[in-house]
């Protein structure tokens, strides 16, 4: 299980590190480009108001999965307490 914990913090490393390295390479781009300083301006807001959409789609996405998750978790011990309590039952 630590193993998965350490490749999964190596990952989220790399993916950091490429999405730096992302935002640095449209920023000079920008910064670099031959428009006006509004349309920049536009450009940037652009770029951070996608950036937070996705970043509320994967987090709502991992809430439902979780809320998935969990549900089933109880089912499954909902019906392992009435399939005990049903053998027990039989056997007495």
């Amino acid at each position: 299980m630590h193993n998965t914990d350490e490749s999964n913090s190596i990952y989220t490393l790399f993916n950091l590190a490429g999405v730096a390295t992302a935002y640095v390479m449209l920023g000079l781009s920008i910064w670099l480009s031959d428009v006006p300083l509004s349309t920049k301006g536009f450009w940037g807001m652009g770029v951070f108001l996608l950036t937070l959409s996705l970043v509320n789609l994967v987090k709502y996405r991992i809430d439902d999965r979780a809320k998935a998750d969990r549900i089933r978790q109880l089912e499954a011990a909902r019906d392992d307490k009435l399939l005990s309590e049903f053998v027990s039952e039989k056997a007495a």
